[in-house]
């Protein structure tokens, strides 16, 4: 296996000011230190690294949340970081991520936001399920995935930017 990629986390102050609700500076504290986990896989055989919920997520059919994972990835070129749902919250109650999948280029590591990755998910269930999950939970994976460039390619430009800082 290659070994391409290293997780750790954003500065606290990234943390806080992305976090998005008013903590109590312990309470910020306590979730930086003790609930933002670096991802792991599961299995020797499992592809996915599971990312673990920063807040609580209650989600009516239709409700959205975005979860600020306290994290960034350090990926080599020619290599790009794939998110995507844990596997059987979609199949349960159809937990998507807003923009389908979520692609972390390796060059946002070096962004302006610290590289730090924002996941954001809806519960799409059809059934009227209630997603009910406890701070800390896993809810979403990673997938490092090879990719190649033209032969013509001329992309030149540094990224400095955050989320969404290359164009619409």
């Amino acid at each position: 296996m290659d070994r391409i990629a290293e997780f750790d986390r954003v500065s606290i102050d990234q943390f806080k000011k992305d976090y998005g609700e008013d903590l109590k500076p312990n309470d910020l504290k306590d979730i930086y230190f003790n609930v933002v986990r670096l991802p792991l896989r599961s299995t020797s055989g499992s592809a996915g690294y599971d990312f673990y919920s920063t807040k609580p997520i209650k989600l009516a059919p239709g409700e959205t949340i975005t979860i600020p994972t306290g994290l960034r990835c350090k990926i080599d070129d020619g290599w790009f970081l794939m998110l995507a749902p844990r596997s059987g919250l979609g199949f349960k109650y159809r937990l998507q991520l807003d923009n389908t999948i979520g692609i972390i280029d390796s060059d946002y590591y070096g962004a302006e936001n610290e590289g730090h990755i924002m996941i954001r998910v809806t519960n799409d269930s059809k059934s009227g399920k209630i997603l009910d999950l406890e701070l800390g939970t896993k809810f979403a994976q990673g997938i490092f995935v090879p990719y190649g460039i033209t032969i013509d390619d001329e992309a030149n430009d540094v990224r400095t930017g955050g989320f969404g800082s290359t164009g619409v």
